[in-house]
């Protein structure tokens, strides 16, 4: 059975955001590079689950991988990974996840 690297609902809508960002500041070009880079990560841990930082101060079983200046935010799932958001590396991350909480 193949590995398999699932979005969340909320990581889709930052990914979105982000894409959309940079196309509008950068070009459209610069958000398909981006794009491929997500994936190409993506496709990295789903490889690799364990190689990004382990955040048991944001939630249980969550993991940090960096790119670019963002942060991909996930855990791993027996299907493969769950990536659960895409942010950027300066935001209060204890407070986004204290938000999913609420």
């Amino acid at each position: 059975m193949s590995q398999i690297c699932r979005f969340t609902i909320p990581a889709s809508r930052d990914l979105e955001a982000i894409i959309d960002y940079v196309a509008e500041q950068s070009g459209i070009d610069r958000a398909e590079a981006l794009l491929q880079q997500v994936n190409a990560k993506c496709q990295r841990l789903v490889q690799f689950p364990s190689m990004g930082r382990k955040r048991d101060e944001l939630a249980a079983g969550v993991r940090s991988l960096p790119m670019a200046s963002y942060l991909i935010l996930y855990r791993t799932i027996d299907q493969g990974v769950e990536v659960l958001r895409v942010v950027s590396g300066y935001q209060d991350l204890t407070a986004l996840f204290e938000e999913n909480d609420s």
